[in-house]
């Protein structure tokens, strides 16, 4: 009568080992995250490298850094751009990995021809650039502002997709053809305000109608004189202040 209870002893002895087993490989196991120390950060003082990419855990582009020979040359919607991009800059890309915008830079002065680019430019969701900080230099003459563009709700992916088939095209004459069709079907995206210095010198400060067409301008013109402009749709100056200068 006495052997059942034996083995039930016995049972229960094993279980209590087994169980003092584990529940010392989980102390010893937590003992040892709490004790581990993270990696300490490494200082590596200076750097040369072409490009970084900043991801995501998951993988996703955030960020690039990049000289012009190696610069991301932009996505939408996962289509990338079928084109080259010699700027050296930052990119920055979205949760989607979509671009949004970045800061890009190009100079150079070539047998006394000055030629620059800058901007800082933040894109419109699914769209081109909406705000952007922009200086060019060409021949002598230089632009500097700020800037404000009106774009479509549609998704830029769909005027990249039709590029990148027209730059496909093998005969020259055909692609071209191919990308104009395809930017004249894209919808427009005109500049609505523009704060800066035009190329001809003068300060002002332009704000457009719906069509891009300037309809209030201030000026100030580099000796000094200046002016407030209304503007028809056609460009004419309809009323002005002070008159007659």
């Amino acid at each position: 009568m006495a052997y059942p209870a034996y083995r039930q002893l016995r049972r229960d002895l094993r279980f209590l080992e087994a169980w003092a087993a584990i529940s010392t490989l989980c102390m010893a196991g937590l003992a040892g995250a709490a004790f581990r120390q993270a990696p300490a950060p490494r200082n590596l003082g200076e750097i040369n490298v072409e490009r970084i990419n900043v991801v995501d855990s998951d993988g996703t582009l955030r960020m690039v850094i990049s000289n012009k020979s190696r610069m991301h040359p932009g996505v939408m919607d996962g289509i990338v751009i079928d084109r080259p991009r010699p700027v050296a800059g930052m990119i920055f890309f979205n949760d989607q990995g979509d671009e949004v915008g970045g800061l890009t830079f190009t100079g150079e002065e070539t047998a006394g021809q000055r030629r620059a680019d800058a901007g800082m430019m933040f894109d419109q969701l699914k769209q081109d650039q909406t705000i952007g900080f922009s200086y060019s230099e060409e021949n002598g003459q230089r632009m500097a502002g700020f800037q404000v563009w009106d774009r479509a709700d549609s998704h830029l992916s769909e005027l990249i997709a039709k590029l990148n088939a027209a730059n496909r095209i093998a005969d020259a004459s055909e692609r071209q053809k191919a990308i104009a069709a395809a930017r004249s079907s894209a919808p427009r995206g005109p500049r609505r305000v523009f704060v800066g210095k035009e190329r001809d010198r003068v300060a002002s400060v332009s704000l457009a109608d719906g069509d891009g067409r300037p309809r209030l301008t201030l000026r100030v013109e580099p000796t000094g004189q200046a002016a407030i402009e209304l503007l028809d749709e056609n460009g004419k100056v309809t009323d002005r202040w002070p008159a007659g200068r």
